[in-house]
């Protein structure tokens, strides 16, 4: 009897464990593949990765592939939104308030651009009859923090966009020939206008939100196309507008490839006894520096894998070359030194310093310390 019971306890455990299942909807999370404490950047960099994956003109053979699409959507929507965002942690998807939902279709135009779908960047196979806007290329300035963490930029555009109006109007005109009979054996051809009847159109400013992601160590001149968001053409395809990458000038590292270059001064003191500092990266971390032999002025040290990541295999980064300026007094000798009453002591040194991957030319450094009443 206490077995049949314990089994009946454990069937109901059951049932309410898939009922809350059911009750609780999708998991948005597990969608995206991103966990429950990922920053707005990774859902919406996880969801620009999975909707060029999952997109249905790239599954044709899946017939799931649709649903998988719209989930993606569902999961986005509601994790990039802050307030949904608190209220399915809170409530599940059963939880959120009935309201306007975006179209999944304007979430992946805000990504990708809206006509066609790009596979590498490029439009799908077009007739190329079909008349088409003219492309727009726009600078992107980009910092290099962003070129060294990545980075998601909203940029708003003002795009104008086609809508039905009252009326007709002559469309896809066209050059023809048109033969005529003047008489036996006589003819004329002559080319004429053909033109079609169509629905009246006007143009109309929409103000649209566009995601540019930029990548980690994305290049200078490098493009983003957002396809179909160029000019329009009433009687075929609008262009695309395409984000050129304009890396902008920073006051402290210089890139150069994926290796950054920074200059760095010190005392004469730290120069001749050595010194220990850290420098603050473009992500705020610091790296740490230890020198206890002679630097002399235009020295570098090389510090592997500090550099740019690159763009291709971001698990690969450059070096951070960095130069030391000595800094030299700049008080001048006075009377009594000048006369030989305090006289200067000569310090040479030669060094040749491998330490941190930094070799200093083996060449001598001479260099006078002012020694009160040196004999």
């Amino acid at each position: 009897m206490a077995k049949k019971g314990m089994n009946l306890c454990n069937v109901c455990c059951l049932l309410l464990y898939v009922a809350t299942a059911v009750l609780a909807g999708r998991d948005f999370y597990k969608i995206l593949g991103v966990s429950k404490t990922a920053s707005i950047r990774d859902i919406k960099k996880a969801y620009r990765k999975l909707a060029l994956q999952l997109h249905p003109d790239r599954n044709q053979d899946d017939p799931k592939a649709q649903d998988k699409f719209a989930d993606l959507g569902a999961a986005y929507e509601v994790l990039s939104d802050e307030e949904k965002r608190k209220q399915y942690d809170m409530y599940g998807e059963d939880g959120l308030k009935e309201g306007h939902h975006s179209s999944h279709n304007d979430i992946f135009s805000s990504f990708f651009g809206d006509f066609g779908f790009m596979f590498g960047g490029n439009r799908q196979q077009q007739d190329k009859n079909i008349p088409r806007g003219n492309d727009i290329i726009l600078d992107l300035e980009v910092t290099l923090e962003e070129v060294y963490s990545g980075n998601f930029v909203e940029v708003v555009r003002n795009k104008p966009v086609a809508k039905e109006a009252p009326g007709k109007r002559k469309c896809n005109c066209r050059q023809e020939m048109k033969t005529t009979q003047l008489g036996p054996g006589r003819f004329q051809m002559t080319q004429e206008t053909v033109c079609d009847e169509c629905p009246n159109v006007k143009l109309v400013n929409e103000e649209r939100t566009l995601e540019v992601e930029i990548e980690q160590g994305v290049r200078d001149e490098m493009e983003y196309p957002f396809i179909g968001e160029g000019e329009p053409h009433i009687d075929g395809e609008p262009g695309d507008l395409r984000f050129r990458i304009k890396v902008l000038k920073h006051p402290v590292f210089e890139r150069r490839g994926d290796d950054l270059f920074t200059n760095v001064t010190i005392s004469l003191v730290e120069a001749l006894v050595g010194f220990e500092m850290d420098i603050v990266h473009l992500d705020g971390h610091k790296v740490h520096i230890v020198r206890d032999k002679i630097t002399k002025p235009g020295a570098r040290m090389w510090k592997k894998g500090e550099g740019l990541p690159n763009f291709d295999n971001i698990n690969i980064r450059g070096s951070l070359i960095i130069t030391f300026d000595v800094e030299f007094p700049q008080t001048q000798l006075d009377d009594q030194q000048k006369d030989g009453e305090e006289e200067p002591a000569l310090l040479c040194v030669t060094s040749t310093d491998t330490q941190q991957g930094c070799v200093v030319d083996a060449e001598p450094l001479c260099l006078f310390l002012q020694v009160s009443g040196a004999s």
